[in-house]
């Protein structure tokens, strides 16, 4: 009985040893949240320490910087930035592999806003880098910088209970309602824009609509808050969206004219804390570009319908 055992672990044994060896699995994991968030941090302390050279980048990685692509070790941001300060605001889309951070930084010890967005290729290589800044208010309409001097707004770094987030689809299909206000309505509420009861905005710093906006007459109500200065500006175009699913954040790249054809664009980074069918907090980064920058020297994303 013994001699047959051993006869039969050695035909096993042989057997596997013939069998051809796997292949080892070439492609790299998904880029995580704090992966994500990593790379992200990367690159704002290359721009501090003026040294791009050890990040992680693809051979065909595309940069540009505010609408204009160059080279990486040529953008401006690599000489000019003297210190990170400590406000930022991470949005980090996990299936996308793509992250969109707003930080404030300095130059020379002036504070201006830069917006960061990151995408990964499959080996977690730097694909895409697009940079943003807003040095004043020329540049951004609103410049309210003092609002960037601690952390970032607490309603939109509520993590919603698992029950209370939506699927990535509805998320997107909520905050579209947002643009789809801007392009066709007079208010958000003719459209059933569903803004939670203590929904506010800001842009670049400055509370802009909800409980306690001053700005201008109705403000304070974000849902009635008047929309007529939009037909003035023209249809609003969404060239990106990215989601982060796990925070309840639907972010959107948006564009539309300021005073007509011709005019420069108003440009927007624009976030939206979506969870329990609802939308509890827009925020907005935003800077104006002239015409030709009206997308930022990216195309508009596939699948988008514009509202």
């Amino acid at each position: 009985m013994r001699l047959v055992l051993a006869l039969c672990l050695i035909a096993t044994s042989a057997a596997l040893g013939a069998q051809p060896a796997l292949a080892a699995d070439s492609t790299a994991p998904a880029c995580d949240r704090e992966c994500l968030r990593g790379i992200v941090t990367e690159v704002l302390f290359a721009l501090a320490r003026h040294d791009v050279g050890k990040l992680p980048v693809a051979a065909n990685l595309r940069v540009t910087e505010d609408g204009v692509e160059k080279p990486l070790d040529k953008i401006g941001l690599v000489r000019s930035v003297t210190k990170l300060q400590g406000y930022r605001q991470d949005i980090i889309d996990e299936r996308g592999q793509e992250a969109v951070t707003g930080v404030m930084v300095e130059e020379s010890g002036a504070p201006i806003i830069l917006v960061v967005r990151v995408k990964l290729d499959a080996e977690q290589k730097l694909s895409e880098l697009e940079l943003v800044t807003t040095r004043s208010r020329a540049e951004g309409l609103l410049f309210n910088i003092d609002a960037y001097g601690g952390a970032p707004a607490e309603a939109m770094n509520i993590a919603p209970r698992p029950d209370q987030l939506e699927t990535r689809a509805k998320a997107i299909e909520l905050a579209m309602y947002y643009p789809r206000g801007l392009s066709n309505a007079e208010t958000f509420n003719a459209i059933g824009t569903p803004f939670a009861p203590e929904a506010y905005r800001l842009e670049n710093g400055a509370l802009m609509a909800g409980p306690g906006c001053k700005f201008a007459p109705g403000c304070d109500n974000i849902g009635d808050q008047s929309l007529a200065i939009f037909k003035r500006l023209g249809r609003v175009t969404v060239r990106d969206i990215v989601v982060d699913e796990r925070m309840g954040i639907v972010m959107m790249r948006l564009s539309w004219n300021v005073s007509g054809p011709g005019s420069d664009r108003l440009t927007a980074w624009e976030m939206f804390k979506v969870y329990g069918g609802q939308i509890h907090m827009v925020q907005a980064y935003i800077r104006l570009f002239p015409p030709e920058l009206d997308l930022g020297g990216w195309p508009i994303a596939e699948g988008i319908t514009q509202p």
